[in-house]
């Protein structure tokens, strides 16, 4: 006897063919439903009101007409159905979709369905704040809100348990996977970073958990981060290295400037021919240029009252 085919690959191609996505359900319009079974109601009501003028077999004959009529017409009632606006609704028989159900309204299915509520409208969800590793294993502390809609309603109600619960802990997965593979800062490398491309790497955030929702029928709207700091235990250490090296920062433009200032100033004594100076007077005033002008308090002046080279 020949082996069976592998539990593996049995497995996947039943899981491809159980995928249920959404499909329009048959439907009618519910208020021409509603006059249509008043009537049978009404009818049934007159054939048992006739029922005790009659005797024998005709009475019994019409008391059984007139129960089934009453039970079409409450059939035909219970088939009845109210969608509002934002919301849809999954028809189910006997464990089996049949359709969903988006026009608002009252609208009448199959008396013997079961109408499941789904909210289609546009929710927002923000992740718990999560304490994270960044590229550079530094701790930090981040947060993301997330808009999303329902899209594909029997994707949503067959592919998960709950799509709201599912949405949150993939929102939680993708922010923490985002987070760790970015450095908080990139300290002037040009690489990507959470906080000096937030644009960037929302615009990755939302590619992927679009990526991990796409089973429940979820569509991903926009993602914000909401909240993006060191946590506190190394906040004070990474706050005084920011502050350093702004000021390394702010030192090499002071440098640069006063340069630049010195190097205008030679060129337009030289050229107006106010003093010559040698190479070493050239060398004492650019010290002393730089030093008046990089330095972080006010200088005092000295009058020389000798000659340049006294």
């Amino acid at each position: 006897m020949a082996n069976p085919d592998p539990i593996p690959a049995t497995a996947g191609t039943t899981q491809v063919s159980q995928q249920v996505t959404e499909q329009p359900a048959v439907s009618r319009p519910g208020l021409q439903m509603l006059v249509l079974s008043l009537l049978i109601l009404l009818i049934g009501v007159v054939l048992l009101i006739f029922v005790g003028q009659l005797h024998g077999a005709g009475a019994t004959v019409l008391l059984i007409v007139g129960i089934v009529v009453v039970v079409v017409g409450g059939l035909v009632l219970r088939g009845l159905t109210q969608v509002q606006p934002g919301r849809a609704r999954v028809v189910q028989l006997f464990g089996r979709y049949h359709g969903t159900i988006r026009d608002s309204g009252l609208q009448w299915v199959n008396p013997f369905t079961e109408r499941i509520v789904v909210s289609t409208r546009i929710r927002n969800q923000e992740s718990a704040q999560l304490k994270v590793n960044d590229a550079d294993g530094n701790p930090i502390e981040i947060a993301a809100v997330v808009v999303w809609q329902v899209q594909d309603t029997a994707s949503a109600i067959y592919a998960v348990d709950d799509v709201a619960k599912f949405v949150t802990i993939q929102t939680e997965t993708a922010v923490r996977h985002v987070a760790s593979s970015y450095p908080y800062d990139s300290r002037g490398s040009g690489a990507l970073s959470l906080r000096d491309n937030a644009d960037e790497i929302t615009e990755r955030l939302t590619g992927e958990l679009m990526t991990r929702v796409h089973a429940a029928g979820v569509q991903i709207i926009e993602t914000r981060l909401t909240r993006l700091s060191y946590a506190p235990e190394i906040a004070q250490a990474m706050l005084r290295q920011q502050q350093a090296s702004a000021v390394v920062g702010a030192r090499q433009r002071i440098v640069e400037g006063a340069v630049g200032m010195v190097r205008l100033a030679l060129q337009r004594l030289d050229e107006e021919g106010v003093v010559e100076l040698d190479e070493e007077r050239k060398a004492a005033m650019v010290s002393n240029l730089l030093v008046v002008l990089c330095s972080e308090q006010a200088t005092q002046q000295v009058v020389n009252t000798g000659s340049l080279y006294q």
